[in-house]
């Protein structure tokens, strides 16, 4: 591997002599305004260009271009032709390649498979700006365009089909997007490290055909290097007693099963997603292969979490915080929502089974010093236009997961346990909310600042730790409701989801209401919901419905169970395992809900109270034989037909 500097540490590109863009140029007559006559780099993108740290092709972009290199972005293209992607000419080292903040399926279609009518990060909201599997065929335009270009994918589309994938939106299994794609190299992960070291190498001249060691990547190989070892863990075991966890030798290599394997029995899938879920940890994990065909893909282990200094490095750059001047008469949905929004971490240890950033951005926290973030309140503050003193949201993929790591740090590098929440929350972790607190402290007292909301969802497993932040939560942080997900109430699938019982929320609901009163406030909790996940029966959600109309939520916040690439969830949907632990021959099969009807049922029984589900579940209770829940009395589920 590759020995990682400080991100900000690597020497200057020559190009640093043309200064910093104004905004990275998307056409040619931009660069001649900047002097340029040809790009170094050119990111292509699925997203339309905003200029905001929440977008990753302005985060890649302008860390290039601290780097020194020349930047170029060609954002939504015309994907039917190479020409669109000549627009900015041939680079000198490499295309860039992503779907945009989204997975482009998912930007695309609903968990039901129907197509959306709208994309948040399209000019407008316009739908069909990008295609099906963007990565796919914009890295095959690229080599269409100049076919001695090398092509980097990355973004959370690659990122999370980087092995041998179910693709529910075809039903079946896909090869890696690596060789999908025919890209020279995927990175894996939010990418800084790795893409600092490939533009380096590349920059020296260096063949990309030989960087194949470093981590955070995925390249593909004709053979194994010489004297590697390999630990094949290809073949399903017949019993779990069989199964002896091995410490890794020198120079080996974890051998899963192979996409020709995977797609014969869905058994070895599950077997395949278990192995490598055991596999992310980038301080003890050993490298993956995965035979497709007569190549092998090559997964290195994850890139080391950026440190805080490199992550104050990278949210400090110079942004301009809002979309291309190109798009000034058009809106942007997906800006408008986090235009005033501080992202202060990356990473989560809460470890969701059908959640992908544990997958994609790890499980370490990486989080950004007090200073960079009260700094950038500041920024917003002073330069962005229509500002009111409104921050919408100071969090991550977590609210409150800022700054905790384990006790014993060095234990943590060692462990492979999926969460660090489920099914307790583990003895080594650091649940101290203190720092977190002082931040929010800090950031309401910015003068000009009104009101620090928190927009990114609560772990209230976590937040039972400490009253004193439900109760400033409650006091400060919440514009009159607050969004929690609990996902769901039976104990069976909750296990399934590495989510706590229901029991935790219902005392962050009591305390919450508890501290709101106290304030003389009237705040209220969103709950979301899952139905269709993975082991749900209709008796489960028949009962998540009770318990709704228990505790009067009418919610419209829900989502029927969508298996993204390379979930854990997902492995489960395709195999009918449970892969929350190993598996064999012998694993117990999971109940799944596959067909529309019975995926409408469960979804109808999550809105109860909408009169346009009750026909559906007037039929469905009356198969359960539960017709006692109908009737217009408070103790029924739903009212019976009006005479």
């Amino acid at each position: 591997m590759f020995s990682y500097k400080n991100i900000s540490h690597y020497p200057k590109y020559w190009a640093e002599c043309f200064g910093v863009a104004d905004f990275l140029p998307r056409s040619r007559k931009e660069m001649e305004n900047l002097g340029w006559d040809s790009c170094d780099i050119i990111i292509v993108t699925g997203d339309a260009y905003v200029d905001h740290p929440s977008y990753g092709m302005a985060i890649v972009g302008r860390f290039l271009e601290s780097l020194g290199y020349r930047v170029g972005i060609i954002d939504q293209p015309n994907w039917n032709t190479p020409e669109d992607f000549k627009r900015l000419g041939k680079p000198n080292l490499y295309f860039g390649v992503t779907s945009g903040n989204m997975d482009s399926m998912v930007n695309k279609y609903t968990a039901d498979k129907k197509i959306r009518s709208d994309d948040a990060y399209s000019p407008n909201g316009e739908a069909n700006k990008r295609p099906d599997r963007s990565v796919i065929v914009y890295s095959q335009r690229c080599k269409e365009a100049f076919n001695d270009v090398p092509v980097i994918i990355g973004g959370i589309e690659a990122s999370l089909r980087r092995i041998a994938h179910y693709d529910y939106w075809s039903d079946k299994v896909r090869r890696s997007i690596l060789i999908d794609s025919k890209a020279d190299i995927l990175v894996y992960g939010n990418g800084e490290r790795q893409l600092a070291e490939i533009s380096h190498q590349l920059a020296k001249g260096n063949l990309i055909s030989l960087l194949n060691q470093i981590s955070g990547t995925v390249t593909a190989v004709s053979k194994l290097p010489e004297g590697v070892n390999v630990d094949d863990r290809s073949q399903l075991p017949e019993k779990l007693s069989k199964i002896v966890k091995q410490s890794h030798k020198a120079n080996s290599v974890i051998k899963l099963p192979s996409y020709e394997s995977i797609c014969k029995d869905s058994s070895a899938y599950a077997h395949a997603s278990h192995q490598f879920h055991q596999g992310i940890n980038p301080y003890s994990s050993a490298p993956m292969i995965q035979a497709h065909g007569d190549r092998y893909i090559w997964i290195n282990p994850p890139a080391e979490p950026l440190l805080p200094d490199e992550m104050d490095y990278i949210y400090g750059l110079p942004f301009k915080r809002i979309p291309h001047p190109d798009y000034k008469t058009f809106k942007m949905p997906g800006y408008e929502m986090i235009r005033f929004s501080v992202n202060i971490m990356r990473g989560c240890f809460g470890g969701c089974s059908f959640c992908s950033i544990g997958a994609h951005e790890g499980k370490f926290i990486q989080s950004r010093s007090e200073q960079s973030v009260l700094e950038e309140i500041e920024q917003i503050k002073n330069s962005v236009a229509g500002f009111t003193g409104v921050i919408s949201d100071i969090g991550g993929p977590s609210a409150n997961m800022y700054k905790m790591r384990g006790k014993e740090f060095e234990q943590c590098k060692k462990c492979n346990r999926q969460s660090c929440l489920y099914p307790k929350i583990c003895s080594n972790l650091n649940t101290d909310h203190s720092q977190l607190l002082d931040l929010y402290r800090k950031s309401r007292k910015i003068a000009g600042i009104k009101k620090v909301l928190i927009g990114s969802g609560v772990r209230y497993d976590l937040a039972l730790r400490s009253k004193k932040y439900i109760r400033e939560l409650a006091a400060h942080h919440t514009g009159g409701y607050l969004k929690i997900a609990p996902e769901h109430t039976q104990t069976p699938v909750l296990r399934l989801m590495y989510k706590p019982g229901i029991e935790q929320f219902e005392r962050f609901m009591q305390l919450f209401s508890q501290f709101s009163k106290e304030e003389g406030k009237e705040q209220y909790i969103i709950p979301y919901f899952i139905s269709g996940h993975p082991g749900t029966s209709d008796q489960d959600m028949l009962d998540l419905a009770l318990w709704l109309k228990k505790n009067r939520f009418r919610v419209d916040q829900v989502q029927s169970f969508y298996p993204t690439p390379m979930t854990k969830a997902a492995a489960m949907y395709f195999s009918d395992l449970d892969v929350t632990h190993r598996v064999s021959k012998e694993s117990d099969r999971i109940r799944n809900v596959k067909k529309g009807t019975q995926r409408r049922i469960q979804k109808a029984f999550l809105r109860y109270h909408d009169p346009k589900n009750w026909d559906l579940l007037r039929k469905t209770l009356r198969i359960m034989g539960k017709d006692y829940l109908i009737g217009n009395d408070k103790k029924n589920l739903i009212p019976r037909v009006k005479k």
